[in-house]
């Protein structure tokens, strides 16, 4: 986990206890009285209009494979912030339990399917009012940690020249500093992530949304665990996204925050910054660096949502896949007619079987053996035999159908 991360460095072994106190981190929240307050509510509620906009123009079957490829594609983006370059295809590989020989390159596509199966297990309701609670975010390290390979359960920091094991789930027992930033002590970690479950649980659903970026960068500053903090803050960072604003998994905020990375780490730096003046909020951090992080997020979740909404418009969408279907045709690896079957279901989300036959207008024989086809090239997905048709986005094809999700796989 994290193994290419070299500035932290443990300094004292054990949970020493320098007596810290939760104040340390305050503000929590950019609050009512702020004069930053209004602009942010604003772009707050503008990401609100745009994600319940854009998820309701997708069909149910549409989403729900959209959310697959986003799963993979949030994992990318992710472990990229971390310095691990693992492409999607080698995840969607992963996923079928095809890996690499090569133990580095096996190892991240272990780690990637760590991720997946985390937020896999949030997309599906595991978190569900529990985004910002002590134990659920203990929960979401340990479910990673449990599918790490050893190798990666180790940290390349040393003290005394020991490497340092990475304790699934359980908070850290040795000061750390990264870059800058040196970690409270140990000992205060249970006293602040209390504080932190107590400031952000339960708000109503404008702070819910302003929080997102205050609760993301306050627990990157307490660092819990040993490693691993970045990705529980960014999976913790969807699962309020999800929860707030029901965005169905079909966008996600890593992709831009990846792609804006040393924009990210800046700001994220400086909302570690003392109050500057009696202009600068009233707690003991910069409420100025927290409004403007929290400016940058929003911003960045409506870019994304602009992005994804534009990529999958149904018009720009089909005429992709019917160009792709064509080309499968003309070299003889799909069979004629294919394209028909993946037009019907992108506008319908959901084609049930029987109906096959009448969108070719051929036998059944011949509708099953397109189908089939369809279903083998992994463009087609079903629960059953019996069960509905609905579309799927390999990874593989996201360049042709959806250029510009994610770099193009080198051979």
């Amino acid at each position: 986990m994290d193994k290419n991360i070299t500035d932290i460095k443990p300094d004292i072994k054990g949970a020493a206890d320098s007596n810290e106190r939760p104040a340390l981190m305050e503000p929590m929240l950019i609050g009512d009285g702020s004069p930053h307050r209004g602009a942010l509510t604003d772009l707050a509620m503008e990401v609100v209009a745009r994600s319940s906009g854009f998820r309701s123009k997708l069909p149910d079957g549409v989403r729900i494979a959209l959310a697959d490829l986003v799963r993979s594609m949030n994992c990318y983006y992710s472990n990229l912030i971390e310095g691990h370059d693992t492409h999607p295809v080698e995840i969607e590989k992963a996923l079928r339990n095809d890996y690499s020989q090569e133990p580095k390159k096996r190892n991240l596509q272990l780690e990637a399917k760590a991720h997946i199966k985390v937020q896999e297990w949030i997309d599906n309701g595991g978190l569900r009012g529990r985004t910002f609670d002590v134990e659920g975010l203990k929960e979401i390290h340990r479910k990673f940690c449990a599918h790490l390979p050893e190798d990666l359960l180790w940290t390349d920091a040393l003290y005394k020249g020991e490497r340092l094991q990475v304790q699934p789930g359980e908070f850290r027992q040795h000061i750390v500093e990264v870059g800058r930033h040196v970690s409270i002590s140990p000992g205060a970690v249970p006293r602040f992530m209390a504080h932190f479950e107590t400031a952000y649980h339960n708000l109503g659903k404008t702070n819910a949304i302003l929080c997102a970026a205050a609760a993301h960068h306050r627990f990157v500053w307490i660092h819990p665990f040993l490693d691993g903090n970045g990705r529980v803050a960014r999976l913790m960072s969807h699962a309020n996204m999800l929860e707030t604003l029901d965005t169905g998994g079909i966008w996600s905020v890593s992709r831009g925050l990846a792609r804006k990375v040393e924009t990210y780490k800046k700001l994220l730096a400086e909302c570690a910054l003392k109050r500057r003046n009696d202009l600068d909020g009233r707690g003991n951090l910069s409420e100025e660096a927290l409004a403007a992080f929290t400016k940058f997020f929003l911003e960045i979740c409506l870019d994304q949502i602009n992005f994804m909404e534009a990529l999958v418009r149904p018009e720009k969408l089909q005429t992709r896949i019917r160009l792709w279907a064509e080309e499968e045709i003309a070299l003889g690896t799909l069979p004629q007619k294919s394209g028909q079957i993946l037009e019907a279901v992108l506008y319908r989300g959901l084609l049930p079987r029987g109906d096959a036959a009448n969108i070719v207008g051929t036998g059944e024989r011949q509708a099953r053996r397109i189908v089939s086809a369809l279903l083998e090239r992994g463009v087609l997905s079903s629960e059953s035999t019996r069960a509905p048709l609905s579309l799927a986005f390999p990874a593989s094809l996201a360049g042709r159908w959806m250029p510009g999700l994610f770099p193009e796989a080198e051979d």
